[in-house]
């Protein structure tokens, strides 16, 4: 079993144990997770891109714990709506890889219909 599939599982688990299936809503998935990846981005806010890449050892715990309750929201909600994660993940890197090919746009944060 893939380590997603295994915390699919697991998350499904903790769901069902709290009787949380019905509060799992997509709507209410993508609601939780977009509030968290705010929770998220309030550690960077007022940082300059150099703190932003040395955070001390308590803001970085902050952080992770942060970035897991925003992979824990995405993958119930893959679970939720039956979507490979990985396999959409492939997808969406091939696509990126001819929307962005290295020797055009090396260097470059210019969106791919603007280079």
């Amino acid at each position: 079993m893939s380590e997603v599939r295994e915390l699919q599982a697991r998350l499904r688990a903790f769901a069902d144990e709290r009787d949380w299936e019905r509060f799992h809503s997509p709507k209410n998935l993508s609601m939780a997770l977009i509030q968290e990846a705010a929770e998220l981005l309030e550690h960077f806010q007022w940082l300059s891109e150099q703190q932003s890449r040395s955070l001390d050892d308590p803001t970085l715990k902050e952080v992770s714990l942060e970035m897991a309750d925003v992979l824990i929201y995405l993958v119930r909600l893959a679970d939720v709506l039956g979507v490979d994660l990985m396999a959409a993940a492939r997808e969406k890197l091939a696509i990126n890889a001819r929307r962005y090919p290295a020797e055009r746009v090396r260097g470059s944060a210019k969106k791919y219909d603007r280079y």
